[in-house]
C-alpha cells in the first residue's frame, strides 16, 4: 500500500512538472535555486547599445500578456478569458495567444490546453477556438503561418489495443492507451470556427521490431525516416483506488489523474516551428531527445503516405537530430540532447539564418557536478534539392555546434523543463529560462547584456473557485519573445510605461513564519 502510495504522488510531477523538482545538490557542490524564489526580480541588468525593443510574456496563473520595455516598464497588456501561454504578435497590434481550457476531458498533466484565442490591441476577442474533447486536443505549441493559418500539435487518444495492433509491445502500452501525436493546420473561420486544411498523423510513420506480423515490422536501424514505436519505459503498475482517494482528499492529484493513464504522453511533442521557404515543419520531442523535420509540401492524404511532396517522402520524418540510439545508430554516448524545448529556425535576414536554435534543458555534466542547461545552434546538413544528407554510417549530423550557450560557471543556468530562445537580428539571442521566468540577451561571445526576471502573477482559481498553488512554479514562465520597436504592430500605438505599474507578486508567507 505504501510503495503504491509514494508511486501515485510522484504521478503528480508528470509532464511539466516531472522535472520541477530539482536535483539533489552533490555534495560538497553549490545548490541553485532553479524558480527564483526569495530573489530581485525585474530588471537586474542593462547595459548601453541595446536593440530598441520589448518582452512579450503571458503573465503565469492569469489571462494576461504583458509587454515589457528595456527598462522594465510595462507598456502594454492583453486580456484573454482563460490562463493564457505563448502569444505570437499580428502585424495588426493583436496577438493569437493559447488557453487553458477549464473543462478538458481525459487529457491532463503538463502541457494540454485546448484553446486558442485571437485578441486585439484594445482586448476585444476576435477568434475564440476550442478542440478539446475525448479524443483530441490541442497541446503545448503552435505556430502561425504566413498566410494567418495555424499549425498546432495535438494528442490523439488512442485504446490498448490499437496501440497494440499498431506492434507497440504489451508492456510499453499505457493501462487506458497512449495519447499519439498528430499535427493540423488550421485556417480560422468566423469566431469560434475552424477549418482543419491538413493534417499529419505519427501512427502513419512507424516502425516496430516486436511483431513480426504487422504490416509495420522491421528494423528501427534501416528506417530513419520512421518512429520506432518501441522506445521507452515500461508502464508501472496501475495505482490503487485508495491511493487516487487519497491524493483528491489532499487536493494534490493532477488533472484528469486516473488509476490508468501513467505514461500515456508517450512522444510529449512540446514545440513546433515552420519555414516558408523550405514548406517543412520541425518538432521536438523531449521524451526522444530528438528533433524531427516534416515535409508539409505534402497533401493531407501524401502526409500519411510515404511519397508526395517536394521531396517525395509524403509526411516521413526529412532530418532528426539529438539521440541517433532511438533508431538503433550509436548509443547513449552518440545523444546529444536532454529534454530539450523550443526548436526554431533562425529567421532570415538575422545572422545564423536556416540554423536551427535549441533550447537543450538538462545536460549531463558528469557523476561529480550538476546538469545544466544550454542553447544550441546547429547547422542542418541540407542539400541542394530540400533534402537532408544521411551519413554513411546512417545517421544525420551535424557532430559540431555552430554556436552554443552555457553559464560562465556552468551550473547557474539551470532550466529543467519548458522555456525557450531565439536569434535577434543583431546577433544575439534572446532565452527564457523558463520555470524562473528569467527573460535574457547574450551576444556570441555569451556575455549577459540585459536580464529581467518575471515579478508577476495573476490569481486565477481552479473551476471549483480553489486557489491554484503558487508554489513551486510562482513566476514560471513557457515562452517569452523579444519584439524590435520596428515591428508593424506598434505603427500608431501608445508605449509609454502604464500608470500605474502592474502590482507585482508578493510570495505569501510561509505558515511556519506566520505570527500567532
Amino acid at each position: 500500500m505504501k510503495k503504491k502510495l509514494y508511486y501515485a504522488v510522484s504521478l503528480l510531477f508528470l509532464g511539466l512538472v516531472i522535472t520541477c523538482t530539482e536535483k539533489k545538490p552533490v555534495e560538497g557542490k553549490p545548490d541553485r535555486n532553479m524558480f527564483g524564489h526569495n530573489i530581485p526580480r525585474g530588471l537586474t541588468i542593462t547595459t548601453e547599445g541595446l536593440t530598441p525593443g520589448y518582452s512579450m510574456f503571458s503573465v503565469p496563473n492569469s489571462g494576461s500578456t504583458y509587454l515589457v520595455n528595456r527598462k522594465g516598464e510595462v507598456v502594454h497588456e492583453w486580456k484573454g478569458t482563460y490562463e493564457g501561454f505563448n502569444p505570437y504578435l499580428m502585424d495588426d497590434g493583436s496577438i493569437i495567444i493559447g488557453e487553458n481550457d477549464v473543462d478538458y476531458p481525459v487529457f491532463g498533466f503538463g502541457g494540454p490546453y485546448g484553446r486558442i484565442q485571437k485578441i486585439s490591441w484594445d482586448g476585444k476577442i476576435l477568434w475564440d477556438f476550442e478542440l478539446a474533447n475525448e479524443k483530441h486536443i490541442l497541446h503545448h505549441d503552435f505556430a502561425v503561418k504566413p498566410n494567418g493559418n495555424i499549425l498546432a500539435i495535438v494528442y490523439e487518444a488512442v485504446s490498448y489495443d490499437e496501440a497494440l495492433a499498431m506492434g507497440r509491445a504489451p508492456h510499453l502500452i499505457p493501462h487506458s492507451g497512449p495519447w499519439l501525436e498528430k499535427i493540423i493546420e488550421l485556417e480560422p473561420e468566423g469566431f469560434q470556427g475552424a477549418n482543419i486544411v491538413w493534417e499529419w498523423y505519427l501512427k502513419d510513420h512507424l516502425i516496430q521490431d516486436f511483431d513480426e506480423k504487422k504490416p509495420n515490422y522491421g528494423n528501427p536501424g534501416d528506417h530513419p525516416e520512421l518512429f520506432s514505436f518501441n522506445t521507452g519505459d515500461s508502464i508501472p503498475e496501475a495505482i490503487s483506488q485508495d491511493s487516487l482517494e487519497t491524493l483528491r482528499a489532499m487536493g494534490k492529484e493532477d488533472r484528469n489523474l486516473t488509476r490508468f493513464n501513467a505514461r500515456s504522453d508517450l512522444f510529449h511533442f512540446n514545440a513546433i516551428n515552420y519555414n516558408p521557404s523550405l514548406q517543412q515543419i520541425v518538432v521536438s520531442s523531449p521524451k526522444l531527445s530528438e528533433v524531427f523535420i516534416i515535409d508539409q509540401s505534402t497533401t493531407t492524404e501524401e502526409a500519411a503516405s510515404h511519397k508526395g511532396g517536394k521531396n517525395d517522402r509524403g509526411g516521413d520524418i526529412q532530418y532528426r537530430w539529438g539521440n541517433p540510439e532511438n533508431y538503433h545508430k550509436g548509443d547513449s554516448t552518440n545523444r546529444r540532447l536532454f529534454g530539450q524545448h523550443d526548436v526554431r529556425w533562425i529567421e532570415p535576414g538575422k545572422p545564423g539564418a536556416g540554423n536551427l536554435t535549441i533550447f537543450n534543458n538538462d545536460v549531463p555534466n558528469g557523476p561529480d557536478t550538476l546538469d545544466y542547461t544550454s542553447v544550441y545552434e546547429i547547422k542542418p546538413p541540407l542539400l541542394a534539392d530540400g533534402t537532408y544528407l544521411l551519413r554513411e554510417e546512417g545517421d544525420f549530423g551535424p557532430d559540431e555546434l555552430e554556436w552554443n550557450y552555457v553559464a560562465k560557471d556552468t551550473i547557474s543556468f539551470y532550466a529543467s523543463f519548458i522555456s525557450g530562445a531565439h536569434r535577434m537580428e543583431n546577433g544575439n539571442t534572446f532565452i527564457n529560462a523558463g520555470p524562473m521566468g528569467r527573460f535574457f540577451e547574450v551576444t556570441p561571445e555569451n556575455d549577459i547584456v540585459w536580464e529581467y526576471l518575471n515579478p508577476y502573477r495573476g490569481n486565477a482559481t481552479k473551476p471549483n473557485g480553489d486557489p491554484q498553488n503558487h508554489m513551486p512554479m510562482t513566476y514560471s514562465t513557457f515562452r517569452s519573445t523579444f519584439v524590435p520597436a520596428i515591428h508593424l504592430a506598434f505603427e500608431g500605438k501608445d508605449l509609454s510605461p502604464l500608470e500605474p505599474q502592474p502590482a507585482v507578486y508578493e510570495m505569501p508567507t510561509p505558515p511556519e513564519e506566520k505570527e500567532e
